[in-house]
């Protein structure tokens, strides 16, 4: 059974029987998922909305350990290359699924959601200040990347289901090699957009083809033991029919959202919520990523 939290974070209730609703829609597709038995929005039943679903057989990596690939033989090579393509696989299933056809078509916001995006993070952003008074500072390679993303080309809109928070963490894997995909799990975040936003999220932390020198150095597995993320994305667009040269918009986006999202650290620091070093520690990550973004613009020039 799945449900809320005791004292559930806003929107959490809606967010459980959004969930219960795409797993049963999935229902009638190949993309690999639990099955929903059934769902009740009535809150006298279990004290909160809920749902139920299968129990899938498989392993699930472990964040607790040293590495997220814990099952032997996927904690080693050869057999960790082949995690994220089992990945990949999945993404390419769900890309492929018509979602108005499995009753999905008012499941998102119509239109234009590529140019929300921007507004959406840059938003976010903004709003450390409201929330922990926390004046900001000057990124470098921000003002590039937000720039580029607006008055870029922006990739031709493809409509269809997004997961919203694609990572081997939220994946479950058939025992035994090779790398499968038994389950795509925690969909509270899916919605109607553009399906590759989902594998640009999934690849920020892969090499880069083009950065070949870059370090890994709070990567739970070595990033060495798995493909590119241009491998993956050429993968992706051979099963899917989508444009490679899409790829890269979703690829920087990725990191402006990580961007934005981590600096919130940062200002609850400056805030007292969390400690001086903790914020110097996500501090540096979110230089890195607004500077590997302006990077990746530079290399485009």
């Amino acid at each position: 059974m799945r449900r809320p939290p005791a004292v559930p974070p806003p929107g959490a209730e809606k967010g459980v029987l959004r969930e219960a609703r795409v797993l049963t829609a999935l229902g009638a597709t190949q993309v690999p998922h639990p099955h929903c038995y059934g769902s009740c929005a009535d809150t006298a039943v279990v004290g909160a909305p809920f749902y139920v679903m299968e129990r899938v057989a498989g392993w699930a990596p472990n964040l607790r350990d040293e590495k997220i690939h814990n099952e032997p033989p996927f904690n080693a090579m050869p057999y960790e290359y082949g995690i994220p393509f089992a990945i990949v696989d999945g993404l390419i299933a769900l890309a492929n699924v018509d979602h108005e056809a499995i009753g999905l078509g008012d499941f998102g916001k119509p239109g234009k959601f590529l140019e929300r995006q921007v507004n959406r993070w840059a938003g976010q952003l903004a709003s450390y200040k409201e929330r922990y008074g926390y004046e900001g500072r000057i990124l470098e390679g921000y003002a590039e990347t937000e720039e580029w993303l607006r008055y870029a080309r922006l990739p031709d809109e493809v409509r269809g289901i997004i997961h919203g928070d694609v990572g081997t963490p939220n994946m479950m894997f058939h025992h035994g090699p090779p790398a499968r995909l038994a389950a795509m799990i925690d969909w509270e975040l899916s919605t109607i957009g553009d399906p590759m936003i989902d594998l640009g999220w999934f690849t920020g932390g892969l090499r880069d083809e083009e950065d070949p020198y870059k370090e890994f150095p709070i990567a739970l597995n070595n990033p060495a033991n798995l493909p590119t993320k241009q491998e993956l994305a050429r993968y992706y667009c051979a099963g899917t029919g989508r444009d490679i040269r899409d790829f890269e918009w979703f690829s920087i986006l990725a990191k402006f959202k990580s961007g934005c999202l981590l600096e919130y650290k940062v200002a609850q620091a400056e805030a007292g919520i969390l400690p001086k070093e903790t914020g110097r520690f996500f501090a540096r990550i979110v230089e890195n990523c607004f500077r590997e973004t302006a990077a990746q613009i530079a290399r485009q020039a």
